[in-house]
């Protein structure tokens, strides 16, 4: 297997994703009820084998896009081969997540004319449109408003409009959404590597082609997909000089999941680095002009979805659901309980107080980075992606999938080193956390450090080098130093 070539672990990752998504229609997230008859619950056996398949298959995966990081294929053999290991996804149910039915849920509120910013998938008519996607919602968020904007709002409703709500077609329709934003992140990320200089394979290999990736955007339907897709087609206008195109890309972004407002930011970096004039007048365009425009184009998504701005109160509610992957959060419940227990304090607030420092922690830092950026240490693009990733470090609620956000962006935007190698390790590891059905099993997390070691010990060992970048060859010993000159000879 080590030995295989490029087409070899190209059929390798194949077979792990049909594994994974034969597992998936057995042990994925099921409806609660298809009137089709197709995603329907086999027993808890066949769950459990199923599942079983579904791991050995993401296992052969990852595998096949480590070894695969070390052929040097071009782009055109690298599309070839996100072309294999997307397709068996398309029709599969979804996949470690429930979320698609809070989408078409949703969707299905626009379309009756629910309030999706004050009330949950709970107020739809179980026997009406979208009732069977409402039941199938996980518990949390049955009674949560939408914490997305209108622009996909608007997209949800066109697609529970267009299907009744009916759950395969429906889920299927919002595959299409994410299979467009896969296509638009490849895109994106061909022109943003040229741009910066890097190999367009790289970035592909490392943005698109991985797992992490497959799995939670094609198999899990998130629309972070969308919201990174539109983010990176913002950047190139932007660093092309376009930048109010670029402004509007992110405002569109910004309209499906608020964290790609960060990138605003950095084009108002680049918009002050182009401006002529005064000082006063270069920051005062760099740093409001691309959030006038986005601001715009938020307003306008938001009039023409007829949503309400509800959006700007909603954005906080996933903070109220604790993941273990959330260090501020992590840490504010393990000392908030350790004050409630010495001095009877109630730990919420505690919990509360640490969050909000992680979220100032990492304001901190993504000022930093833009200051970085405008001295010209770094390319603003690439600070953008350290931006986001440090913006999940220290958010308060974390998915695996949410390591997407900055990952993109680094994968076009940096050479290959430390952060790429620390990034590739944790894709490998967090494919593991989830449970094909969407749960977070206590194996998983297990299975998940154990990838993070074995990943970490094989990195060291042997660096995973992603298409087209070459590390320079170990120089021998006997090359190390120059040879000595010879000794000149007597003349007879």
């Amino acid at each position: 297997m080590w030995a295989m070539s490029a087409v070899g672990h190209r059929r390798l990752g194949a077979a792990g994703s049909l594994a994974v998504a034969v597992g998936g229609w057995f042990s994925g997230k099921l409806p609660a009820h298809d009137p089709w008859g197709l995603w329907t619950d086999h027993g808890s056996a066949t769950k459990a084998a199923a599942a079983v398949l579904a791991y050995l298959g993401l296992t052969a995966l990852v595998v096949a896009w480590w070894q695969y990081g070390r052929t040097a294929s071009t782009v055109r053999d690298t599309l070839v081969t996100l072309a294999w290991w997307t397709a068996p996804f398309l029709l599969a149910p979804p996949l470690y997540s429930a979320d698609v039915y809070s989408y078409i849920a949703q969707g299905a509120m626009v379309v009756e004319g629910h309030d999706v910013y004050t009330v949950g998938p709970s107020a739809l008519d179980p026997g009406g449109i979208g009732g069977d996607a409402a039941a199938s919602v996980g518990n949390h968020w049955r009674d949560t408003p939408a914490p997305y904007g209108p622009l996909f709002l608007l997209l949800s409703a066109a697609v529970a409009w267009t299907t009744g709500g009916t759950v395969v077609p429906a889920v299927l329709a919002m595959r299409l959404i994410a299979l467009a934003s896969l296509i638009l992140i490849v895109w994106a990320l061909r022109r943003l590597a040229r741009e910066h200089g890097h190999s367009e394979s790289r970035a592909l290999w490392l943005g698109a082609l991985n797992p992490l990736l497959l799995m939670h955007v094609i198999g899990g339907l998130h629309n972070d997909g969308l919201m990174i897709g539109l983010m990176l087609a913002g950047l190139v206008p932007a660093l092309r000089g376009r930048w109010i195109t670029g402004s509007a890309l992110v405002g569109l972004a910004m309209m499906v999941k608020s964290p790609a407002a960060v990138a605003l930011l950095f084009i108002g970096v680049l918009v002050h680095a182009s401006a002529t004039g005064p000082q006063p007048r270069r920051w005062a365009k760099g740093l409001l002009a691309p959030g006038l425009i986005a601001c715009a184009v938020a307003g306008a998504a938001t009039l023409i979805g007829g949503t309400g701005f509800g959006w700007l109160h909603t954005q906080g509610v996933a903070a109220n659901i604790h993941t273990a992957l959330s260090v501020p959060s992590d840490l504010g419940l393990g000392l908030g309980e350790l004050l409630h227990l010495l001095a009877g304090t109630d730990p919420a607030p505690v919990k509360s107080a640490v969050q909000t420092l992680g979220l100032a922690a990492a304001l901190v830092v993504i000022v930093l980075l833009a200051r970085r950026a405008m001295r010209g240490s770094m390319t603003p693009a690439h600070a953008l992606g350290l931006s986001l990733l440090v913006l999940v470090a220290l958010s308060p609620m974390v998915q695996p999938w949410y390591l997407l956000w900055g990952m993109a962006v680094v994968a076009a935007t940096a050479p290959y080193g430390r952060v790429s190698s620390i990034l590739v390790v944790l894709s490998a590891a967090l494919v593991y956390e989830t449970h094909p059905m969407g749960a977070t099993p206590a194996y998983g997390f297990a299975l998940a450090g154990l990838a993070a070691v074995l990943g970490t010990l094989a990195i060291r060992r042997t660096p995973v080098v992603p298409p087209g970048v070459h590390l320079p060859a170990p120089r021998t010993p006997a090359a190390a130093a120059p040879a000595p000159a010879p000794a000149p000879q007597s003349s007879p």
